[in-house]
């Protein structure tokens, strides 16, 4: 059910058979978002249970989600960039259908980030499954 661009990342990370690599990718995928705006960083979209600063500005449009997110730590930025392949683009009845752990699994993420990493993604997960059933 992932969307074409976590597809694409998928490939890539097949591609890219060094962990060291896939980690640069990941944070040149953040790199390549477009900055959040300092008006939305505001404390309704700052995600709690993060070790850095995030950001997500999740807003529905015709029944489609979109989101954008920041943070002050390059890796972070780079799993905001995944969870954005992910999920950005998905109708808002599908939303709580994606299983992102599975998803992530295939990227083998948790293997390779700090627990206070993996605890900050679970959060922004939380946060996005929170807004599909708003």
């Amino acid at each position: 059910m992932a969307q074409q661009a976590f597809e694409d990342i998928v490939d890539d990370f097949e591609f890219l058979e060094d962990w060291e690599d896939r980690y640069r990718h990941v944070i040149e995928l953040g790199k390549a978002m477009p900055p959040l705006p300092e008006a939305l960083k505001v404390p309704a979209t700052k995600v709690e249970g993060c070790a850095s600063q995030v950001w997500l500005h999740m807003r529905p449009e015709d029944g489609i989600f979109h989101f954008d997110g920041e943070s002050d730590a390059m890796i972070v930025r780079g799993l905001i960039a995944v969870l954005h392949a992910l999920y950005d683009g998905v109708a808002m009845t599908d939303l709580g259908k994606i299983d992102a752990q599975a998803e992530l699994a295939r990227l083998q993420l948790q293997d390779h980030l700090s627990a206070q990493r993996s605890n900050g993604l679970r959060a922004m997960i939380q946060r996005i499954r929170e807004q599909a059933t708003a």
